[in-house]
């Protein structure tokens, strides 16, 4: 018998899912790394490092930032952008095009937004500081998730997958969102008005067929300081970019400029741009540590949000939404393998860390929150992976 042609959606949704597990390994590596760099005799040089000036200048006007400022505002604006044009795509002509596809993965995500911000509100409650951090337990690291996911090979099947990556890019739109509503600092008028016009600019460019990538570029750059000096956070800039990148080209011998760019970008943000963020927030200074810091309210209350509000959030969601047939289960998958997936949406690492430093001082809660992170995270890798190892395939019946 001839084995059936692949279908190109599927074909791009492995080969996207293939790009996000190696870039999983890479991030393991940069996480290893920093949490060496900070507990060794290299501290003093990973901190000077990460506090090292860095100025982009022209005569008066310029910026001038510490480089771990220039991650996570400039660098992290790219990852953004990436994310931005994979939501674009998904959702007008990917596995979010239509309400049955998307209904399952957006409802559970919503469970893993909800429950763990009850988790972590109701560890810190009375704590008006602390509190701001109701969202870092809410997020999903698709790549990490992904990378888990990729040793298991066939034992999952590939709903299950492309269920996962749903879901995770529902809970980036969602971060996206939390963002920009309560992490966003005292505004300033001027920066916000040009970054209005450079918004309004990059549509017209999208309505009147300009197909140019780097006209989008050159906009989309202006567009990045002026969001950086407006108050809001500056990877939002990237977002709302990757939303004017046309998706059909109006020339039917010329590629998808959104396509083109998601494509060349992929590699660079896997094995750089979020090992580099990796490496410059996970490094956690161990020396000295009591167990006293293991359960600090903000430490404890992101690890019990990440591995026991994540999984209890999708999984009732998901069981919500089955049972009262709002969505469809995905095809060949068990519910031994739902539970697993629901634990490994648990590994929040790169947004749990990304919204904890908007949300948190980090020189006052940089330890607890990297220890929270890196705890939930780590855990709900382990027994997701166990879970889905052991998890039995639903027998196939033949036709």
């Amino acid at each position: 018998m001839k084995k059936k042609p692949q279908l190109p959606k599927l074909k791009a949704i492995q080969q996207f899912m293939e790009m996000e597990a190696s870039g999983g390994i890479v991030l393991v590596v940069a996480s290893a790394l920093a949490l060496f760099a900070a507990n060794s005799a290299f501290s003093g040089n990973y901190q000077a490092f990460l506090d090292a000036k860095f100025t982009i200048s022209l005569n008066d006007v310029g910026l001038s930032k510490p480089l771990i400022l220039w991650i996570n505002d400039g660098l992290m604006a790219i990852f953004f952008f990436l994310v931005g044009l994979e939501i674009k795509r998904e959702v007008m002509e990917g596995a979010l095009s239509s309400v049955k596809q998307a209904s399952l993965p957006g409802i559970a995500a919503l469970g893993g937004i909800i429950v763990p911000a009850l988790v972590y509100s109701y560890v810190n409650w009375g704590d008006d500081v602390a509190m701001q951090g109701w969202a870092i337990p809410a997020a999903t690291d698709i790549a990490f998730a992904l990378g888990v996911m990729a040793l298991l090979g066939r034992r999952v099947p590939v709903a299950l997958k492309v269920f996962l990556l749903a879901l995770a890019i529902f809970d980036d739109l969602a971060a996206i969102i939390i963002i920009a509503i309560f992490y966003t600092s005292q505004l300033s008028g001027v920066a916000l008005g040009l970054a209005a016009a450079s918004i309004v600019l990059l549509f017209l460019m999208n309505h009147f067929g300009v197909m140019r990538r780097i006209a989008y570029v050159i906009v989309g750059v202006v567009l990045w300081v002026c969001v950086l000096k407006s108050g809001v956070h500056a990877t939002l800039a990237g977002v709302v970019l990757a939303f004017a990148i046309p998706l059909k080209s109006n020339d039917p011998e010329l590629k998808s400029p959104l396509k083109v760019m998601e494509h060349a970008l992929h590699p660079w943000v896997a094995f750089l741009v979020l090992p580099v963020f990796a490496f410059a927030n996970a490094g956690v200074p161990l020396q000295g540590l009591s167990m006293d810091a293991f359960t600090n309210p903000v430490a404890l209350g992101i690890a019990a949000g990440l591995f026991l509000g994540k999984q209890a959030g999708v999984l009732l969601f998901v069981t919500l939404a089955v049972f009262l047939k709002l969505a469809d289960f995905p095809k060949d998958a068990t519910w031994p393998q739902i539970y697993g997936v629901s634990v490994l949406t648990g590994i929040g690492f790169t947004m749990s860390l990304f919204i904890g430093g908007l949300a948190l001082d980090p020189a006052v809660y940089g330890v607890d929150l990297r220890l929270g992170v890196l705890g939930g995270s780590i855990i709900s890798a382990i027994l997701g992976y166990l879970i889905l190892r052991v998890a039995k395939k639903k027998p196939v019946t033949e036709s």
